[in-house]
C-alpha cells in the first residue's frame, strides 16, 4: 500500500512539470506566446493548491481504494482530453483537469502513507514518499526531452495516461481502507475563500516579474483577505475544511516551513537551470535536461537513507547540515556557470540536490510526527498545500528574477552572456538566502522540541484539590538512561512490574519516554508473529525480533517530545495534563533545574479520587449513624 502511495506521489508531482519541455511545440501548434502557454504549469499549480484541502473531506468520506480509483482515473481522462485537443483552451482545460487530481493525490497518498507506518518507520516510509515527490518534477524535465527527440508533444500526454491507468490499476488491487470514515460536509463558502485567496496571492507572486505590478499588487491583497477570511471562518464553523489545530504545534510549523524551503530550492533550480544552460551556453533541450539527471536519480535513494537517519537522530543535525549543503554546492554552481565546462557545472550541482533528501522528507515527517492521530489529516492537508504554493512561488520567484535581471543588464548595454549570466546569480543567491534561512529555521526546530516545563496554572488553584502533585507523585523514579538498549529497558519493566518510563540523561533531564506500547509497535512492524508479544506465542520471528531488541536504543523508539509537569503544580494541572497529552504517566520535574524528581500516574490520582470520594462520604454519613 506504501508503494502504491509512493508511486501516486510520484505521478501527481510528475506532471507538474510534464509539458515544460514541449512549450515551443505548443505554441507554434497553437499560435500562442510565452506568456500563454506558461499557464499550462502556473495554472496547474493554482489549481491543485486549491483542491488540497478538499482532500481531507473526501478522505473520510469515502473508502480509500473507491477515492482513490476515482482521483487517478480524473487524471487518466484528461490526460487522453488533452492529447486530442483541437484548440489550446481545451488542452488548458484538460490540465486543470489533471491538477484536480494532482491537488486530491498527493495529500491522499500521505495520509495512507501515516496510518499504515509505524512510527520507528515513519521517517524512511516518508523519506520514500518525499523521494518521490521531489523525483517527480525533475524526472519529468528529463523524460519529456528524450521523448520530444523522437515524437510529437502530444506523446507526452498519451504516456502519463498510460502511466497512471498503471496506477489506477495497482490502486484497485492493492489498496484497503484505512480512513475512520464519516460524513464530514463540505463548506462551500470556504472551498471558495480558500480559491480566492490561493489563486489571488498565487497570481500576485507569478505576476509580480512578468505583468503589471499594479495587477500583481491588488491580486495579492486580494488574496490575503480571502484568506484571513477563510481563517476566521474555520474557527467558527462545525465543519472547517481545514482544521487549524495543527497550527498550534509551533514544530509542526516549523516543519512546514523547512519543507516549503526545500522544495522552493527545488522547484527554482529545476526551471532556471535549462533556461541558463540552453540560452547562454546553447545546449539543446535535451542536453541541459540531461545535466540535471545524475543528482536526480540519486535522489531516489538518498530519501529512505535520510529517512532512516531521521528516525535514528530526530533530524537534529541532519536537517540543518542538508540546507548547509544546499547552499555552499549551489554558490559552488554558481560560479561554475561563467565557464565553459558544463561537467564541472553538473557534477558541483549532484551534492545541492542530494541535500534536499535531508531536508524534504525530514522536515516533512518532523512537521506530522508532532500532531496526534486527530489532527494528522488535516496536518497532512496543510502539508501538501504547501508543496504546491512553494512550487508555484519558487518557480514564480526564479524564474521572474532571472529574467528581470537578465533584461535589465541587456538594456545597460552589456552583452548577452554576461546579462544572462547575471540573471542566473540572481537566482542562485535567492536559493541560498532560502537554504540560510532553513538553517535557522532547522535549529529553531529542535530547539522548540526540548523538554519543557509545563507551566502550571495560577499557584492558588493548588489548594483547590488535595495539595500539589508532589502528594500523588512517586518519588522513587524507575527511570532509563540514554545508552541503554531496549532489550534491556523491557527487562526493567518486567522487574519493577511498570510499563513505561523516562529515559534520562546524565544530568537527570529528562531526554524521553519510552513505554511498553512502543515496543509492542515496533515488534509488530517487523515481526508478523509479536502483534501480541505478551501472551508468550513461541515463534521463530518473535525470537529474532525480541534479540534485536539488544541492539536497539532506547531513543531510536522512545517518545521525545516529552510532556512534563512541575513539582509545585496542582493534582488538578496533573489531570489536565495527562487527559490533554492522552498518556497514562507524565514526569514531575524540578522548576529551576528541569530535574526528574518523580512520576505521576492516573492509577495513582484515580486512588486518590476514590480515597477523597470514600472519605468524604464517611464524614457526611457520620452525624446519622
Amino acid at each position: 500500500m506504501i508503494a502504491v502511495a509512493a508511486a501516486a506521489a510520484f505521478l501527481a508531482t510528475f506532471n507538474e512539470t510534464f509539458l515544460n519541455v514541449a512549450f515551443t511545440p505548443i505554441m507554434r501548434d497553437f499560435g500562442v506566446d510565452v506568456n500563454t502557454v506558461q499557464w499550462l504549469t502556473t495554472g496547474y499549480l493554482l489549481v491543485a493548491a486549491v483542491f488540497v484541502p478538499v482532500s481531507n473531506v473526501l478522505y473520510h468520506r469515502f473508502p480509500t481504494r473507491v477515492l482513490f480509483s476515482g482521483v487517478v482515473a480524473i487524471m487518466v481522462v484528461a490526460s487522453i482530453l488533452g492529447a486530442l485537443a483541437p484548440t489550446f483552451g481545451v488542452l488548458l482545460a484538460a490540465r486543470l483537469l489533471q491538477a484536480i487530481g494532482t491537488g486530491l493525490l498527493t495529500p491522499i497518498g500521505m495520509n495512507i502513507t501515516l496510518a499504515m507506518s509505524p512510527r520507528e518507520k515513519l521517517g524512511m516510509n516518508m523519506g520514500i514518499m518525499a523521494a518521490m515527490t521531489t523525483l517527480g518534477p525533475s524526472l519529468a524535465i528529463v523524460l519529456s526531452g528524450v521523448l520530444l527527440t523522437v515524437a510529437p508533444w502530444t506523446t507526452l500526454l498519451w504516456v502519463f495516461g498510460a502511466l497512471a491507468l498503471v496506477v489506477l490499476v495497482a490502486g484497485a488491487v492493492v489498496l484497503r481502507n484505512v480512513a475512520e470514515l464519516g460524513r464530514p460536509v463540505l463548506d462551500i463558502v470556504s472551498f471558495l475563500l480558500v480559491a480566492f485567496g490561493l489563486v489571488g496571492v498565487l497570481y500576485g507572486v507569478s505576476a509580480a516579474f512578468g505583468g503589471s505590478a499594479l495587477y500583481a499588487g491588488i491580486s495579492g491583497v486580494v488574496g490575503l483577505v480571502a484568506l484571513w477570511a477563510f481563517v476566521l471562518r474555520q474557527r467558527r464553523i462545525e465543519h472547517p475544511l481545514i482544521d487549524l489545530r495543527p497550527f498550534a504545534s509551533i514544530p509542526f510549523v516549523l516543519g512546514v516551513l523547512m519543507t516549503m524551503l526545500g522544495l522552493m530550492f527545488v522547484f527554482a533550480m529545476n526551471v532556471v537551470i535549462p533556461l541558463f544552460l540552453q540560452s547562454a551556453h546553447g545546449m539543446a533541450p535535451l542536453g541541459a535536461s540531461l545535466a540535471l539527471a545524475p543528482g536526480i536519480l540519486l535522489t531516489v535513494f538518498m530519501g529512505p537513507v535520510a529517512g532512516k537517519l531521521f528516525d535514528r537522530t530526530g533530524g537534529r543535525w541532519s536537517i540543518p547540515a542538508g540546507f548547509l549543503v544546499m547552499a555552499v554546492f549551489v554558490t559552488l554552481v554558481g560560479v561554475a556557470a561563467g565557464y565553459s565546462s558544463i561537467v564541472l557545472f553538473a557534477v558541483l550541482y549532484i551534492p545541492a540536490v542530494l541535500a534536499t533528501a535531508f531536508v524534504v522528507g525530514p522536515s516533512q515527517t518532523f512537521a506530522l510526527s508532532h500532531l496526534d492521530r486527530e489532527t494528522s489529516a488535516h496536518g497532512v492537508t496543510v502539508v501538501s498545500t504547501s508543496f504546491q504554493i512553494a512550487g508555484c512561488v519558487g518557480t514564480s520567484l526564479a524564474a521572474g528574477l532571472y529574467g528581470a535581471l537578465t533584461a535589465a543588464n541587456i538594456t545597460a548595454g552589456r552583452d548577452e552572456f554576461d546579462s544572462l549570466l547575471t540573471g542566473f546569480h540572481g537566482a542562485v543567491a535567492l536559493v541560498v538566502a532560502v537554504s540560510v534561512i532553513g538553517i535557522i529555521l532547522a535549529f529553531l526546530a529542535h530547539r522548540s522540541t526540548r523538554p519543557c516545563v509545563t507551566e502550571t496554572r495560577e499557584p492558588a488553584r493548588a489548594k483547590d484539590v488535595d495539595g500539589a502533585v508532589e502528594s500523588v507523585m512517586r518519588p522513587d523514579v524507575y527511570a532509563l538512561s540514554t545508552d541503554q538498549t531496549v532489550l534491556a529497558a523491557l527487562q526493567t519493566f518486567s522487574e519493577r512490574g511498570i510499563s513505561g518510563a523516562p529515559v534520562l540523561n546524565a544530568d537527570n533531564t529528562a531526554a524521553g519516554f519510552l513505554s511498553d506500547g512502543d515496543v509492542m509497535r515496533y515488534l509488530s512492524a517487523t515481526a508478523p508473529s509479536s502483534t501480541s508479544i505478551y501472551s508468550f506465542a513461541a515463534d521463530d520471528d518473535l525470537t529474532e525480533a525480541m534479540a534485536e531488541l539488544g541492539s536497539v536504543n532506547v531513543m531510536r523508539l522512545a517518545t521525545h517530545d516529552v510532556r512534563t509537569i512541575d513539582r509545585n503544580a496542582s493534582v488538578a494541572d496533573a489531570v489536565a495534563a495527562l487527559s490533554d497529552a492522552r498518556i497514562k504517566k507524565i514526569p514531575v520535574v524540578d522548576p529551576g533545574t528541569g530535574v526528574v524528581v518523580g512520576v505521576v500516574s492516573r492509577s495513582a490520582i484515580n486512588r486518590l479520587a476514590v480515597e477523597h470520594y470514600l472519605r468524604n462520604s464517611d464524614a457526611a454519613l457520620a452525624p446519622a449513624r
